[in-house]
């Protein structure tokens, strides 16, 4: 038997923590004297101490790690960490996006933004669309691309999206995917339709999404500058993107805002209640 001070010296694990982790239940001494109070442990103890104070250091919730000690195979504690390490790895993937744009909405000089005005004729895609949530557009716009990809067989130009301003003001919106196609076909959810002629206040966004949201505020500062307004769904078009590299700094996508030019007084308010 070892006393706890000895188990904590083969632990690495401080005699406070020793007794944090009996009184919740997660690592029971082998013995309890009834007179003196006295823990003892045994050697085989080691390993599961280990375990208790690396779940604990991951953030494993209590009751999470009393499951997964008390779990009766190995197959099942294995699955029970395994969920928890996604949720963590979910959670820094969000920390690192958040770290990502912070950086870039901190520097002094902001790098600027190379936009041009581009005029696109009326043009046949390839299209999928939809009514979707916020939360949902990454789930269905993988599904619709990957329905996209199996049925046009030579696509003629990169893939793209429209997205309905209520998508980001109301939290839900039209959303249309599609690939430029010769001869686009009638299959499964895939539709030839027609993009209508439009003007695109044009910009790119290089790298992951994880900050796009900040070239869309460059871009829309530009439009406004410029004396232009909002006239349609936004597009987007994915020069480079998974399908092309897995390294992630190389994506590039084009953001098209749909534009007009106005003419105003000064001082006086763009459609929509925007104000220089």
């Amino acid at each position: 038997m070892l006393t706890i001070g000895e188990f904590s010296q083969l632990t690495h694990l401080s005699v406070r923590t020793l007794r944090r982790y009996h009184d919740a239940g997660l690592l029971e001494p082998a013995t309890v004297d009834r007179t003196t109070g006295y823990r003892y442990y045994t050697p085989e103890q080691i390993p599961a101490a280990q375990v208790v104070h690396r779940l604990r250091e991951l953030d494993v919730p209590l009751a999470d790690v009393q499951r997964i000690l008390h779990s009766p195979d190995a197959a099942t504690r294995a699955g029970l960490v395994a969920d928890h390490l996604q949720r963590l790895e979910r959670e820094l993937d969000r920390t690192r996006a958040a770290v990502v744009s912070l950086r870039r909405l901190l520097r002094p000089e902001p790098a600027p933004l190379d936009v041009e005005l581009r005029v696109l004729p009326a043009t046949t895609v390839a299209a999928i669309e939809g009514d979707v949530t916020h939360d949902e557009v990454l789930g269905w716009y993988s599904g619709a691309m990957a329905e996209l990809d199996a049925v046009v067989g030579e696509p003629t130009g990169s893939p793209g999206g429209l997205y309905d301003n209520s998508l980001f003001t109301e939290g839900r919106g039209h959303v249309l995917v599609y690939r430029p196609a010769t001869m686009p076909p009638t299959t499964g959810r895939v539709r030839p339709v027609t993009l209508p002629a439009v003007e695109l206040a044009v910009t790119t966004h290089a790298g992951e999404h994880d900050d796009i949201d900040v070239t869309y505020g460059q871009l829309g500062t530009w439009v406004v500058a410029n004396t232009l307004a909002v006239a349609g769904p936004v597009r987007e078009t994915y020069l480079v993107g998974p399908r092309d590299t897995p390294d992630r700094s190389a994506w590039r996508t084009e953001i098209g805002w749909p534009v007009f030019h106005v003419t105003r007084a000064e001082g006086s308010p763009l459609p929509g209640g925007t104000d220089v």
